[in-house]
């Protein structure tokens, strides 16, 4: 980021003292209107709920809220910096939930690194909300996280990190895929990066069709029976790398058609994209600077280009799924948020980009696209009540 760019930043940081803020919904002007709205009237609302929980849903704003919940131990390139210095995003995550689905998100930054602590702490809140959003929880805690709180909750339950990536990222190989003509099922694909954002996106992809997915992290290829694997990475290895081999990134990338970073910056080389099959499609995600730059991935041969930043063409960027979805889950009544609605959120995102405009600068549509988060809401909600994920 530029230095003067930084500067600006954070004089409207001073300037805003927040990005979010609460305003009434009612009137609240006369003695009438408290009444109806606060005593007494209000206890027949608190007596229904008390009859029956279900109804907190229909009589109170709790069917839109959405916090969104950090430790502060993997913020946006940053890392573990704290759930304090992590309320800037959380804030910023809020208003982009307003903003693109009407949702009423608000931060919650969470004063502990215990998983139990955390996932208590979330199932006593969880009443007050209508889904719950986790963000920028280090892996491979938030796997567990994520997993019992989806078991204990029927609200919808979603890790951004994880998903909000893969989704995004399953969008833009779809319609890059497109223009390579190459088929996900006849594809090699590497994903560099076996954190909370990369075991997601192996998985989305094999669900979604893929049969040759290969998965490293910093010490080289990930294999079945290697004992020095985590659970989430053992995982990983019995859905991945079919063929068993062996080595560095390096040797993965070899004949490979997509390559997917999730991982650091400069890990990548020219002669490892020289390397890779004809017409490769490359999405160096690390942030805020790439595996490798996109002009250096071109001048070897990439035929698409993808990062996370908004600096270069075809920003990999989860505001794209994260409001839509929730919006299109909270509408269904969902109880979870399960592949069938995240692939759906994919090919949602993709469909926003037509024949006529889809070209190796453009596979994705803008952040801002209006059309792409009502596109993202509107399938997601058809997922859920097809599939049955509804809350009785």
């Amino acid at each position: 980021m530029e230095e003067n760019l930084k500067k600006l930043a954070l004089e409207k940081h001073y300037e805003w003292k927040g990005k979010i803020e609460t305003k009434p919904r009612i009137d609240v002007s006369s003695k009438e209107a408290l009444s109806m709205a606060y005593t007494p009237g209000v206890a027949e609302a608190c007596m229904k709920i008390h009859e029956d929980k279900k109804e907190s849903f229909n009589l109170t704003r709790r069917w839109n809220i959405v916090p969104v919940i950090t430790d502060g131990t993997a913020v946006l390139g940053l890392g573990d910096i704290g759930p304090e210095a992590g309320m800037p995003v959380m804030e910023g995550k809020c208003a982009l939930f307003k903003a693109y689905g009407d949702v009423d998100a608000i931060p919650l930054c969470i004063n502990s690194k215990d998983t139990e602590e955390i996932i208590k702490t979330i199932e006593l809140l969880a009443g007050s909300f209508g889904g719950i959003n986790l963000e920028d929880i280090s892996a491979p805690r938030c796997f567990e996280i994520e997993r019992r709180l989806k078991e204990d909750l029927d609200i919808p339950v979603f890790h951004d990190d994880q998903h909000g990536t893969a989704i995004v990222t399953l969008a833009a190989l779809i319609n890059a895929l497109k223009l390579a003509k190459k088929d996900i099922k006849d594809t090699k694909i590497v994903v560099n990066g076996a954190g909370a954002a990369g075991v997601a996106i192996a998985k989305l992809l094999l669900s979604y069709g893929a049969k040759d997915v290969i998965c490293c992290d910093s010490k080289g290829i990930i294999k079945k029976g290697d004992p020095r694997l985590n659970d989430s990475k053992k995982e990983l290895a019995e859905l991945t790398n079919k063929e068993g081999l062996e080595g560095k990134l390096a040797d993965a990338m070899k004949g490979a058609d997509v390559f997917i970073g999730v991982s650091v910056a400069h890990c990548v080389t020219k002669d490892m994209v020289r390397s890779m099959a004809k017409d490769p499609i490359l999405f160096t995600c690390a942030n805020p600077i790439p595996e490798i730059l996109p002009s250096e991935s071109l001048e070897a041969g990439a035929f698409i280009v993808g990062t996370g930043s908004s600096e270069y063409p075809n920003q990999i960027n989860n505001v794209l799924v994260f409001p839509g979805l929730f919006r299109g889950a909270i509408d269904a009544h969902a109880s979870t948020v399960n592949q069938e609605m995240m692939i759906g959120a994919a090919l949602g995102i993709a469909s926003c980009v037509s024949e006529e405009e889809l070209k190796k600068d453009y596979i994705l549509p803008y952040a801002w696209d209006k059309k792409a988060h009502e596109n993202v809401a509107k399938v997601v909600k058809e997922a859920a009540i097809r599939t049955g994920v509804i809350r009785k």
